[in-house]
C-alpha cells in the first residue's frame, strides 16, 4: 500500500461499487479522508452493495445515499467536507444492459457527469479524477491500445458515453482550467466484483451446474486487471494530480476466453457446461492495454497473474455464497 504524498479529502461517487469498494479501503487505510456517494441502484442486487457499504462503516467511511445528478447535493458536499479530489466511479456499466436500457446510460453518464464536472469546475483547487474504460478503443483493430490512439469508432452505447466523458471533461479543463484525470480500466476483477461480469457469473453457473454461454465460440481476449493493481494505480493518479492526462490501466496480458473457463473449473474443480454461441452484438474480439505511459508517469505495474487473481476470487465467493457451494466435482487432471 502506498502511502499519500500528503494527507487529501476526496469524495469518491459509486463507493459501494466494486472498484469503489477496494479504492474507498485503500485511501482510509493510507490516511486520506474519505467520503463515498451512491445511489444503491438495481443494475444488480443492491444487497452486495449495502455489504460493501457495511463493511466500509466499519472501517470508518461513510457512504452518502444520492444521485449523482443532484448538483445541490454534489456543491454542498464538497463545501461541507472541504473536499480537494473528487474521484467520480459511478457510472451505469455493462453493454449487455445498454442495448436494452439506453435511458440509463444517458441518465448516469451523461447527465450524471455533467453534473460532477459543473460541481467541480467552480471550485480552483478541486481535482477530478474519473473512471473512463477500455470500451473508448471500440473497433480499433491495432493492439495492444494506446492512449493516443484514436477512439471514434465505439462498439456499443457504453463505450460511446465514456467516450463522451473524456471529451467533456477535456472541453471543461480548456474552459476553466478544471484538472482531470481519465482512467481507462481494463476488465477489473477481483473479491468484491461484479456479478454481471463474465468470470463472476460463470462462477455461479458452474457451480449451480447451469450452462454458461460462451460467446464467440470463446474466441475472444481480454485484458483482466486484478482490484489491487487497478486500486494502486487510481491511488497513483490521485497522487499526480495532472491538469489533463488519459491512463491506461490494464495488466498488458489478455487471456483467451476459454483460459479464464478452464481457469474456473481448476479452481471448482468442476467442469462448465459450455453453450457456444456466435458472437454477441455490441462486444469487441481482443482489449489488450498498452502501458507504458502509466508506468512512466504513476509507476504503475501490475503485479498479480490472472492464474493468482481467479484464485483469490474464487476463495471469497466460497466465503461469501455459503449456500451455493457444488455438491460434487471433477477429479481428473487435464
Amino acid at each position: 500500500m502506498q502511502k499519500a504524498k500528503s494527507a487529501k479529502r476526496i469524495l469518491l461517487t459509486g463507493a459501494a461499487g466494486f472498484i469503489g469498494y477496494h479504492l474507498a479501503l485503500a485511501l482510509k487505510k493510507r490516511g486520506d479522508f474519505v467520503v463515498g456517494v451512491d445511489n444503491f441502484n438495481a443494475y444488480y442486487d443492491p444487497q452486495l452493495k449495502r455489504d460493501r457499504r457495511d463493511r466500509l462503516a466499519k472501517a470508518g467511511v461513510e457512504i452518502l445515499t444520492a444521485d449523482i445528478r443532484d448538483r445541490d447535493f454534489l456543491r454542498l458536499s464538497l463545501m461541507h467536507n472541504d473536499i480537494t479530489h473528487v474521484v467520480h466511479l459511478a457510472a451505469q456499466a455493462g453493454v449487455r444492459h445498454s442495448l436494452f436500457e439506453p435511458d440509463d446510460y444517458v441518465a448516469s453518464n451523461l447527465q450524471g457527469f455533467v453534473s460532477i464536472l459543473e460541481a467541480c469546475r467552480t471550485n480552483a483547487r478541486l481535482k477530478l479524477i474519473y473512471a473512463s474504460s477500455s470500451s473508448v478503443y471500440g473497433l480499433n483493430k491495432k493492439t495492444p491500445f494506446r492512449v493516443d490512439d484514436k477512439t471514434d469508432h465505439p462498439a456499443n452505447l457504453y463505450g460511446a458515453t465514456k467516450k463522451a466523458n473524456e471529451v467533456m471533461a477535456h472541453a471543461y479543463h480548456h474552459l476553466y482550467g478544471l484538472p482531470v484525470t481519465a482512467l481507462r480500466y481494463f476488465t477489473a476483477y477481483g473479491p468484491w466484483g461484479r456479478p454481471d461480469m463474465a468470470y463472476y457469473r460463470f462462477t455461479r453457473q458452474i457451480c449451480e451446474g447451469q450452462p454458461i454461454q460462451v460467446f464467440n465460440r470463446g474466441l475472444m481476449r481480454r485484458d483482466f486487471t486484478y482490484i489491487d493493481d487497478i486500486v494502486n494505480g487510481t491511488l497513483a493518479a490521485i497522487d499526480l494530480g495532472a491538469e489533463c492526462e488519459i491512463f491506461n490501466l490494464g495488466d498488458n496480458r489478455p487471456i483467451d476466453l476459454l483460459y479464464l473457463i478452464q481457469l474456473l473449473e481448476d479452481a471448482l474443480r468442476i467442469r462448465a457446461i459450455k453453450e457456444m454461441l456466435p458472437m454477441q452484438i455490441g462486444e469487441v474480439l481482443e482489449t489488450y492495454a498498452d502501458i507504458e505511459k502509466s508506468q512512466r508517469m504513476l509507476g504503475f505495474q501490475p503485479k498479480v497473474s490472472i492464474e493468482d487473481g481467479i484464485l483469490k476470487f474464487i476463495e471469497w465467493y466460497r466465503e461469501y455464497h455459503p449456500a451455493k457451494q457444488p455438491t460434487y466435482c471433477f477429479l481428473n487432471d487435464r
